[in-house]
């Protein structure tokens, strides 16, 4: 049996959650930094808070993909994952920016870092099913579409979490400052705003899209799984009628498909270069742009900078949402392998140009740059990965193909606050450089990809 393809509508709906979830991730990424340092984080302490949110997703994604693969009851497979994720997500934004309220109990540091905990736990408890869900009820020759428009999604979440602070207060006057030092007004409402539109995105995947039973899903497997995947399947998994467990987690990863291994470097160059960037945005710019001292955080210029940010996460995530809709076009002409190799090269030079802009203007042409290989990241090793495995695995692959995504994390938080400290003095646009740099090694290990389901025009 075949998969019923479904129209553009119905995949649009299918992945309309995401927008809600990546509000959230934007106004954390622009956010988080600028809030953290206003409850007392030093710049060079910022990567080890950060530390918390691949930790997460190091530990989450592969359990609850386990589950999601697992479970099917009156609410179906997926779903209930990522509609307990945002619920859970929602409240962690209410309060990672209002955290000194319980400054009777910790101080507002550790409690906005636990805060941050809660929505990275949270945010990864529905970002896998979500993902894949995707694989679930997507043909082959609809999965770089559905990817991508999975991607378009991402994007426009992004703008509007990212431009949310600048909004509130050059367009309705919400006021950037707080009198005694602490959060201001502007972000507490942003946060307050992105958990709403969160659970409501959510609601409109959950309510409008239909899910394959597990029954179904066996129906399609041959149609589905290429030769590479049954073979990974049959070696990860000999006796297929046993009762699946959580140690099974393990063997998976032993016996991951090579195209998946072969993915792992590309990703880790790429989300080690992300991770940079989301941290150390904000000092970079308010102390390489706006000149300001490294110890200032609290100024109007600092918050003016901060706002700046997030205007700029948004222009990258605009760019991202549009030329996701190129991508598979492009895919098609010239192969998906090098369609994502070309679009790491082109982020890196952004990255890179970020250190010679004479302005904070110059630093959306960057930003643009930034968005094209964004969108790459999020959709291209995705619809190259979904041809090489099974779909019987299709969640707890997805989850362990989060470990290329939150090690690399990782690593970054543990190395990158020494390497600014001692290597760069505080100056954390070199950061930004480093993260360029990744990028275009990214790109260049994208070449030895073997790709099983390549979509090139012959």
């Amino acid at each position: 049996m075949e998969k019923r393809k479904l129209g553009f509508w119905e995949i649009w709906n299918m992945s309309f959650g995401f927008l809600g979830i990546q509000m959230g991730f934007a106004l954390q990424n622009a956010n988080a930094s600028r809030i953290l340092q206003t409850f007392g984080a030093d710049v060079h302490e910022l990567s080890w808070f950060w530390i918390i949110a691949p930790l997460m997703g190091l530990i989450v994604q592969p359990i609850i993909g386990h589950y999601s693969d697992n479970t099917w009851g009156r609410f179906g497979r997926r779903k209930p994952f990522f509609l307990a994720g945002a619920l859970l997500a929602s409240v962690g934004l209410i309060l990672m920016p209002q955290a000194d309220i319980f400054t009777a109990f910790l101080p507002a540091l550790w409690v906005g870092a636990g805060m941050l905990m809660i929505m990275d736990a949270s945010f990864n408890v529905a970002m896998e099913p979500f993902r894949a869900l995707v694989g679930d009820n997507l043909r082959n020759d609809q999965a770089t579409q559905g990817f991508s428009v999975q991607t378009a999604l991402i994007g426009f979440g992004a703008v509007i979490g990212s431009w949310l602070p600048y909004a509130l207060h050059n367009w309705w006057g919400v006021s950037n400052e707080d009198p005694a030092g602490g959060v201001p007004q502007h972000l507490i409402y942003s946060f307050i705003i992105g958990a709403v539109c969160l659970v409501i995105s959510i609601l409109v995947t959950v309510l409008t899209t239909k899910e394959y039973s597990p029954e179904e899903l066996a129906k399609f497997a041959d149609e589905k799984a290429s030769a590479e995947a049954i073979a990974a399947e049959h070696a990860a998994d000999p006796e297929p009628h046993r009762e699946a467990k959580l140690i099974d987690i393990f063997d998976d990863f032993r016996k991951m498909p090579t195209t998946m291994r072969q993915l792992s470097w590309v990703q880790f160059f790429s989300w080690f270069g992300l991770f940079g960037m989301w941290v150390f945005t904000t000092p970079a710019i308010a102390h390489h742009i706006y000149g300001l001292p490294v110890d200032d955080v609290k100024s109007a210029t600092y918050q003016k900078a901060g706002d700046w940010v997030g205007i700029l996460f948004g222009i990258y995530n605009g760019v991202s949402a549009i030329f996701a809709f190129a991508l598979p076009v492009i895919a098609k002409k010239i192969g998906r392998k090098l369609t994502h190799s070309l679009s790491l090269i082109i982020g890196g030079i952004g990255l890179l140009s970020m250190y010679v802009m004479p302005n904070e203007n110059w630093l959306i042409l960057s930003m643009c740059c930034i968005g094209i290989a964004w969108a790459s990241i999020l959709a291209m090793p995705y619809a190259i990965l979904a041809g090489a495995i099974s779909p019987k695995k299709m969640g707890v692959y997805m989850g362990i193909f989060n470990f290329f995504i939150v090690i690399p994390q990782i690593i970054n938080a543990l190395i990158g606050g020494p390497l600014v400290k001692y290597l760069y003095h505080d100056n954390a646009i070199f950061a930004l450089v480093t993260s360029g740099v990744s990028f275009i090694i990214a790109a260049i290990l994208v070449a030895k990809v073997k790709d099983t389901d390549d979509v090139k025009t012959n």
